[in-house]
């Protein structure tokens, strides 16, 4: 059983910013990761529209961190499990709970890796294409080698080394396109 992925819009971190923002379908698990800021947010929803969905199909959304630039249009889906590092909120509830092995759905879980923020979590997807890692470790293929908002450099390296030693067919940064890993990936 494998979940299908697909980048609703490509981000970007340069005079202006955008994340990278994900759909993941997995039965009936319909999630989008880290709906934050765009250019417009028809670079969401038009995309979402094309597979067939409405935003009040989505159950669930993934922060990756809170940074705005990727939890801004959150409010875009009216219904869904909000998931962080800590725990799932929904309406009026909020449930704790340590993100880490988390599993969203048969194909898709949480694993805790601070480096960006102290509160990373990566979403890890079993797809066609192998391991897919949705994480904000590198905001593109380049990296940065050392993120400037990183708090702790050591903590960045080693989730990073975490992630890698997975071997993910596929990384999708935090604002940059899907990338395969190599060699030359920043640690």
């Amino acid at each position: 059983m494998t979940a299908a992925f697909h980048v609703l819009t490509t981000g970007y971190a340069d005079e202006r910013v955008a994340g990278t923002v994900t759909l993941l379908l997995d039965g009936e698990t319909v999630a989008i990761v880290d709906p934050g800021m765009v250019a417009d947010r028809r670079l969401i929803l038009d995309p979402l529209a094309q597979h067939g969905l409405n935003p009040e199909d989505v159950t669930d959304v993934i922060f990756s961190h809170h940074h705005p630039d990727h939890t801004l249009n959150a409010a875009l889906f009216p219904r869904p499990r909000f998931h962080d590092h800590m725990a799932i909120y929904q309406n009026d509830s909020w449930e704790d709970r340590d993100a880490d092995g988390y599993r969203l759905s048969p194909s898709i879980t949480l694993m805790t890796t601070p480096g960006h923020t102290a509160e990373d979590v990566s979403t890890l997807v079993t797809a066609d294409e192998g391991l897919v890692v949705l994480t904000h470790l590198w905001w593109t293929a380049e990296g940065p080698a050392d993120d400037p908002f990183a708090p702790d450099r050591e903590q960045l390296r080693a989730a990073r080394e975490k992630v890698l030693a997975l071997g993910p067919a596929l990384i999708v940064p935090g604002h940059g396109a899907p990338f395969v890993p190599s060699a030359s990936t920043p640690v």
